[in-house]
């Protein structure tokens, strides 16, 4: 009618307040104070000795027990992933006698601590002094002193690597069960062998599932390492040790051999971001996302646009 006025849409007459985070602003408030501190205790305390830990970096006794300390992680982890891949394998067997030796050997190596372990191998010839390979009640093809055999390297690699074959194997069986068996199923029906099927089907789905956690062992396998100082295995902290013996300069070369392992395990940890980013390829789910942009949003938060009332997110965000 003439003179009447429009009644407001009900898009208008709502009035949309964004949520406010003030719980997430006092925790990162918090947080930075405390890093502040930190930083200046770090800067300040003459106690931490910062010229003598830049002055041990790339000494020559550290730089050797760093080359022990990386060769150790190398070849434990090789080691123990084909054990691992093995042992999950024969746990997989529709034969009890292998799947039952195989779940005993995971129990018994998860099942002791590593560190009795390594001295264990070290002191192996206390048990079997000879170690002698040959014919049952026949011929002696091989005989060797075991303390000749066993060095205290091999005894560190033995250590390392049959424990971490332990939980490798469990590793593995997680990333092959989490395959649809329906998959395997339709690869038979159309004529695929099983080592294709395993070898084409299986292996490249489960590698998504087996990739994070073998990386997150391969960085604790880099720190577990250390303990082998315990058998006279010239690594990292060992040459650490054997310097300051002498020099009584223990934080400094303390923070020295810490600084290295930071070290290591960044670069290890992109190592395994873009191998992940890698085998995941393809999948839905994952976001495309760069290393620096997802440092980024997690040090400055961000949340999602609030629409107007009346309009959908789909409706902003297209162009």
């Amino acid at each position: 009618m003439p003179g009447s006025e429009a009644a407001p849409s009900p898009a208008a007459a709502i009035r949309v307040v964004p949520v406010r985070h003030y719980g997430q602003w006092v925790a990162t408030a918090l947080v930075l104070l405390v890093a502040g501190l930190i930083a200046v205790s770090l800067l300040t305390n003459p106690r931490y000795q910062w010229d003598l830990v830049f002055s041990y970096v790339f000494n020559a006794q550290i730089l050797a027990g760093l080359a022990t300390t990386m060769w150790l992680t190398v070849i434990a982890m090789v080691l123990g992933v084909v054990i691992g891949v093995v042992m999950a394998l024969a746990r997989e067997s529709s034969n009890v006698v292998v799947s039952t030796a195989a779940s005993a050997y995971v129990a018994f190596f998860r099942g002791t601590p590593l560190l009795v372990q390594l001295i264990f191998w070290f002191n192996l010839a206390a048990l079997y002094p000879v170690v002698s390979i040959g014919i049952p009640f026949g011929p002696t093809l091989f005989t060797e002193s075991t303390n000749v055999l066993i060095t205290p390297f091999l005894a560190a690699v033995l250590g390392l690597g049959l424990n971490e074959g332990a939980y490798m194997s469990e590793i593995v069986r997680a990333g092959l069960q989490s395959v649809d068996s329906g998959q395997t199923d339709a690869a038979h029906a159309l004529g695929m062998k099983k080592s294709q099927t395993f070898r084409r089907i299986v292996l490249p789905q489960a590698m998504r599932v087996i990739i994070p956690p073998t990386g997150n062992e391969t960085i604790s396998m880099l720190k577990t390492t250390s303990l082998v100082s315990v058998i006279a295995i010239p690594e990292l902290l060992w040459q650490a040790q054997a310097i300051y013996s002498r020099t009584y300069q223990v934080v400094p070369l303390l923070i020295t051999v810490s600084l290295w392992y930071l070290l290591l395990t960044t670069v290890l940890s992109i190592g395994q971001y873009y191998l992940e980013r890698h085998v995941t390829r393809g999948d839905s789910r994952r976001t495309d996302r760069t290393l620096l942009g997802m440092i980024a949003r997690g040090i400055v938060p961000r949340h999602a646009p609030v629409a107007p009332a009346g309009e959908t997110s789909t409706e902003r965000t297209s162009p």
